[in-house]
């Protein structure tokens, strides 16, 4: 069991929320005002980013003390948004998000992951038609192995996930969001992923 603090407590820390705690860990999810965010963030051992990708760098930056030696999973991505609200283009183009958040908080282990498909799969990765692929990025080994470990308690099977590298890999997963708006307006808002084929 592992005490996680998941930063917003919309659809995506919901869900992350509800599926850590029923695979036993011990989970709180708190909204994105600062003094619950930074007691959950200061009592648990990892937090998860789930707020809006526009404003996740300015909030987390302000808890740089509660995150010293905390893993940070990031699964948020940063864009601007058209007018139908879906995203339009990357905030943080030529870099990413997760690269922003490692950059200012540099006692943080950040890892990217969970930020190429729609919410609800990534707690139920099985209900697709083909097996997704979950991506990590980060530049400390234990920490990415550790969000290895709970992605498999999330229904990730080992051979799913892919270790892209550095912290510098997660700009080109947080570029697949530009996928996002295209299939939605092709297909619905039938869950999917990024899968690469072999």
């Amino acid at each position: 069991m592992t005490t996680i603090a998941v930063l917003g407590n919309g659809r995506v820390g919901g869900n992350l929320a509800t599926a850590l705690s029923r695979a036993g860990h011990d989970v709180t999810a708190v909204d994105r005002a600062p003094g619950a965010a930074a007691d959950a963030a200061r009592a648990a051992r990892i937090v998860i980013n789930a707020t809006p990708g526009a404003g996740s760098l300015e909030r987390l930056a302000a808890l740089r003390e509660e995150l010293h030696g905390k893993i940070l999973v990031d699964v948020s991505n940063a864009t601007t948004d058209g007018a139908d609200g879906l995203p339009e283009d990357l905030l943080y183009p030529g870099s990413s998000l997760a690269e922003r958040l490692q950059e200012a908080l540099p006692e943080t282990h950040v890892v990217k992951t969970l930020n190429t498909m729609l919410f609800p799969v990534m707690t139920a990765p099985t209900t697709l038609t083909q097996p997704p692929t979950a991506f990590l990025s980060g530049e400390d080994a234990h920490a990415k192995q550790t969000v290895r470990e709970l992605l498999i308690d999330l229904g990730w099977q080992k051979d799913w996930i892919t270790d892209l590298g550095g912290i510098r890999t997660a700009r080109a997963t947080e570029a697949a969001i530009l996928f996002v708006p295209h299939v939605i307006r092709a297909t619905g808002f039938t869950p999917f992923a990024i899968s690469i084929a072999r």
